[in-house]
């Protein structure tokens, strides 16, 4: 069946200029870190990405080594843009990322010049698109001098194969020595990728402040704590979960201490108080920094990305709600 979006994508959904540049990026945009692999059902995958672009999602974040198998997610996501989205790839914004092992030998990892540069024609190549929208470097590499991974991305943009460059898991001073040296060569920094939510605020501690000082924006990945910020852990360890999951790093069932879970309660009933589920707002407590252009989620179904795109329907905090969330993770519950 052929897919036609919905001629009402655009009427709900907002969109934040990323720093002082000229994009802008949906409030809730899509990330396919996880469900886009090869074990995944591709009928899902087109049905998610569809609903998000009749929801006015217009972004989507993807990264060479996303599957699993690495590639496989930039694979999926070509098809489905061929399929679904042929005539729409001007209302666009299409991300990824090079810097986390790739293919085997010494050129398939970090930040060289021979890296990056192989590694994005390859996405490219996956996903059968001549450009895409925003090319990040994915981590400081701390063997290859900065001023190489700044000039490969420098030079990524003069071929015209990024319309913007960005980087990912950066600290505040790596930060501002790519931005000084991107600025030197006139290539268009925009973005930083930042780890980012209620229970992981490493982003106020001065990077913010680099981004603003240079006027950049910032996407806030895993802003959901991959899950914990959900009602999914609320009642224990469900086998669907992310923490079942072996293949996806960064959290197992171990990480899930006790004293975070009594954080998550307490914050689902300032949640319940503000009529919202504790995913929206932690949503929308990402975004209430003018930095945060977009909340970046993942989804492996359709109704998680509605749940999320309805967090648009109340972002505001009152002063009170933000203080009583700001005492709940300060609390050490040893």
């Amino acid at each position: 069946m052929t897919y036609r979006p919905s001629d009402k994508r655009y009427e709900t959904m907002t969109y934040n200029r990323v720093g002082n540049s000229g994009l802008k990026l949906p409030a809730i945009s899509l990330g396919l870190w996880n469900n886009f692999g090869e074990p995944d059902s591709f009928e899902n995958q087109r049905q998610m990405l569809t609903r998000a672009f009749d929801l006015g999602i217009t972004h989507f974040d993807l990264a060479n080594n996303y599957g699993p198998p690495a590639g496989a997610a930039e694979e999926n996501f070509g098809r489905i843009l061929k399929k679904d989205f042929n005539g729409y790839r001007d209302e666009l914004v299409i991300s990824s990322k090079a810097g986390f092992h790739m293919w085997d030998g010494p050129y398939g990892d970090w930040g060289s010049k021979k890296y990056l540069v192989s590694s994005l024609d390859q996405s490219l190549s996956r996903m059968g698109l001549d450009y895409v929208d925003i090319f990040y470097h994915h981590r400081p590499d701390p063997d290859t001098p900065l001023e190489e991974t700044m000039q490969a991305l420098d030079l990524i943009v003069k071929q015209g194969k990024a319309l913007y460059v960005g980087i990912s898991n950066y600290d505040a001073n790596q930060t501002a020595a790519a931005i000084k040296l991107l600025k030197a060569q006139k290539t268009p920094f925009i973005i930083h990728q930042a780890s980012y939510s209620m229970l992981n605020r490493w982003v106020e501690e001065g990077l913010t402040d680099v981004l603003d000082d240079a006027g950049a924006g910032a996407i806030a990945f895993v802003p959901l704590a991959q899950g914990l910020l959900t009602n999914k852990y609320l009642h224990g360890v469900p086998e669907d979960s992310r923490a079942k999951k072996s293949h996806i790093p960064f959290l197992s069932e171990g990480d899930i201490k006790e004293d975070v879970l009594n954080k998550v309660v307490k914050l689902n009933e300032v949640a319940r108080h503000r009529d919202q589920s504790l995913a929206q707002m932690a949503l929308a407590w990402v975004l209430r920094k003018q930095t945060v252009a977009s909340a970046l989620i993942g989804a492996s179904k359709v109704s998680q990305i509605e749940e999320n795109v309805k967090t648009l329907d109340r972002l505001a905090f009152h002063a009170d709600e933000l203080a009583a969330i700001d005492s709940i993770l300060k609390t050490n519950q040893s």
